[in-house]
């Protein structure tokens, strides 16, 4: 990929100044794309001018002063004939005031409003003109930029590039629908279109020739996907086998029975563990769907073939929970479960790290501690990661890593409580193989959702005193730990004080990310003994937490947050047998957003509709957390508004991949740069 700095025609500061926007190659900044356009491709009389439209006038200048009221202001009188029209500048330099003589014919674009003496642009693009000088053939693109850099330079150097970029096909033509414009076509229109074309479908990004480029971009995407998906079944792993005994141990000794659900995804972990090369698996479950179960189930079937099993989780409080499960149901199997935490003494954790190094510990579940130095595994076969969107790609590496072997890479197994939307699933997470759990197990009780304005705060206690001296327990969610005026919001500290002192018959704990990890763990296993009724905390109880009699979930300031984070605060409670509740706490006024995002909690339980309307009104950033470290965003594609590209674009990849391998490594590189292989481990 060529440097622009490589380029002696380019002026130092001008590259410098591109490298601002992040462009540093030829091809970045050929995809460096117009924000929108100027129509100056058509003159309109000023009888013919409409308010709100934006459009360009050619005029003589009658009269310009400068008046003081209500503001020093440069107003200037122009006359095409057929009318008159007024400019308005706020902030000018006298040399204006010089140019803008009586008499001189300026080209005027802007957009038209009505002012005290009739129409009027408040400054407007001003350029000198003659009667026949020639107006453009083609709309004006407005890029991004930044000081230094004008509109003038920067789509100087983008024409430039587009003159010594190749902007070749690189596969035959049945690889495209047909009738699809060319790439390079598409490539000038959009940089240069002509008069002719709908302004609105262009800046919406619906004209043809941005829906090849989505296309393109698309296809480099899964390209880049499949492609790490077919190379991940050249590599070996183990060939995990058993007979089924001690999973059928397991079974026999839960006291429920797994769901259609949990069994179809069971039977699909135990195909790919039976296979040569590694298991790449997401597991998607909604809150309370009974994954952990799922995940022990796989652990057996790798530790019954003599292979030892990593679990990591993101928080103390969630490796916690899962090694509280899952040491219970491993001791009546006669099995061993070690537990890795920074809180431990250095004496424990030596005792751990001895564990797990000669293959007594078959399990070994924690935080990052378990990619700390000191780990080491003798016989890793499997890696389970928990909520992944919380781990980086290095992080996810360096747990497989941990396998201390040539001979093979351990399957792995990826969690996640919020559900990926079906276009992610299709994009960036085509490298997966998915599976969702359908349903919840039963005995899981419907938590009801209410939205209750702060003014009702007294409401909400008073409800909360009743169910606690009912026997069961509350949390209290705030959005943040330290004071912050400009936001405005509760801390947890004040809502513990305030709420110790509203229930002085109950006891209140307090949790949150900056206490010490003996201090959490303290706190919640006085909420799990119901030693503690309402428990105050941020959002470290999100993932995992898992309380049967907590019947109420109370969140502050639930505008500020997003729809997943609202939704996996809702599942941690009804997990028992009373009538559960969840109370949005919000204060007004809302934002159009907020009340969106509000409405939809509120009018669904169904965490996949809820991703669905959460990529839909935020995007896909938020799904990705870290895994897509250094993967950029896409640059043209829309997943909501190119769902038929996307799968177009998947139904070609593996074809083009067989058939075209080289032009899909070009196709790839044109596209995603050097980035390419940080798509995923």
């Amino acid at each position: 990929m060529s440097k622009l700095s490589d380029y002696s025609e380019i002026p130092k500061a001008v590259v410098s100044r591109l490298q601002k926007l992040g462009i540093n190659s030829l091809s970045q900044l050929i995809f460096h794309f117009p924000l929108r356009y100027l129509d100056e491709t058509k003159i309109i009389r000023i009888s013919d001018l409409r308010l709100g439209e934006t459009a360009q006038v050619q005029a003589e200048v009658k009269l310009a002063e400068v008046i003081y009221k209500p503001r020093r202001t440069l107003l200037v009188k122009l006359s095409d004939g057929s009318g008159e029209l007024y400019i308005r500048l706020l902030n000018f330099y006298p040399s204006q005031l010089q140019q803008l003589q009586a008499g001189t014919v300026f080209r005027i674009l802007g957009e038209v409003r009505a002012g005290f003496f009739g129409y009027e642009m408040v400054h407007p693009q001003i350029r000198k003109a003659s009667e026949t000088a020639p107006v453009k053939t083609t709309l004006t693109p407005i890029y991004p930029t930044t000081a230094g850099l004008s509109q003038y330079t920067l789509a100087k150097w983008i024409d430039w590039a587009l003159a010594q970029a190749d902007l070749s096909e690189f596969f035959p033509a049945n690889c495209y629908p047909t009738g699809m414009m060319s790439f390079a076509e598409s490539m000038r229109l959009i940089h240069h279109p002509a008069q002719s074309i709908d302004l609105h479908q262009l800046e919406s990004r619906q004209h043809p020739a941005w829906q090849r480029l989505a296309y393109d971009e698309l296809l480099a995407q899964q390209l880049s996907m499949r492609r790490h998906y077919l190379s991940r079944h050249r590599l070996r792993a183990p060939n995990i086998q058993s007979d089924g005994a001690l999973i059928r141990r397991f079974l026999d000794g839960l006291p429920f029975q797994l769901t259609d659900g949990q069994n179809k995804v069971i039977q699909e972990i135990h195909g790919d563990l039976n296979k040569a090369f590694p298991m790449n698996r997401l597991l998607q479950g909604d809150v309370g769907s009974g994954k952990t179960v799922v995940a022990t189930i796989a652990a057996l079937q790798a530790i019954a073939s003599g292979y030892q099993v990593a679990l990591m989780a993101p928080t103390e409080i969630l490796a916690e929970q899962h090694f509280k499960k899952i040491a219970a149901w491993f001791e009546s199997l006669g099995l061993s479960c070690v537990w890795l935490s920074g809180s431990q003494t250095k004496k424990q954790k030596q005792q751990h790290y001895e564990f797990i190094s000669s293959g007594q510990a078959h399990l070994a579940i924690g935080t990052h501690a378990l990619i700390q130095q000191q780990v080491s595994f003798a016989k890793l076969g499997l890696v389970i990661v928990d909520e992944q969107h919380r781990f980086g790609v290095e992080q996810r590496l360096m747990l497989k890593q941990k396998a201390n072997t040539d001979e093979w890479i351990p399957h792995q197994l990826m969690m996640t409580a919020t559900p990926i939307p079906r276009t992610l699933s299709m994009s960036y997470f085509a490298d997966l193989d998915v599976s969702v759990i359908d349903g919840l197990p039963p005995g899981r009780t419907p938590i009801q959702t209410k939205l209750v304005n702060e003014e009702r705060r007294d409401e909400v206690v008073q409800l909360i005193e009743k169910v606690c001296q009912a026997g069961t327990q509350v949390y209290w969610v705030c959005p943040l730990i330290e004071e912050s005026e400009a936001l405005q919001l509760k801390t947890a500290l004040e809502t513990f004080e305030r709420l110790s002192a509203d229930f002085p018959n109950l006891k209140v704990g307090l949790v949150h990310g900056k206490l010490k990890a003996a201090e959490k763990q303290q706190v919640m296993q006085a909420f799990y003994a119901n030693e503690i009724q309402v428990l105050v905390s941020t959002t470290v109880i999100e993932v995992g937490v898992d309380v049967p009699n907590a019947s109420i979930m109370v969140i502050e300031h639930a505008e500020r947050m997003g729809l997943s984070q609202l939704h996996q605060l809702r599942g941690r409670v009804g997990r028992g047998s009373h009538k559960s509740t969840c109370i949005l706490l919000f204060q007004t006024p809302l934002s159009q957003m907020a009340r969106a995002r509000l409405r939809v909690v509120y009018e669904n339980t169904d965490g996949f509709k809820i991703a669905e309307e959460d990529l839909r009104l935020r995007g896909p950033g938020e799904f990705l957390g870290t895994r897509q470290s250094g993967l950029p965003m896409l640059k043209v594609a829309d997943l909501e508004r190119d769902k038929p590209v996307l799968r177009l674009a998947q139904q070609q990849a593996d074809q083009i991949l067989r058939q075209h391998p080289q032009g899909a490594q070009r196709q790839i590189l044109r596209w995603l740069g050097t980035l390419q292989d940080l798509a995923t481990v």
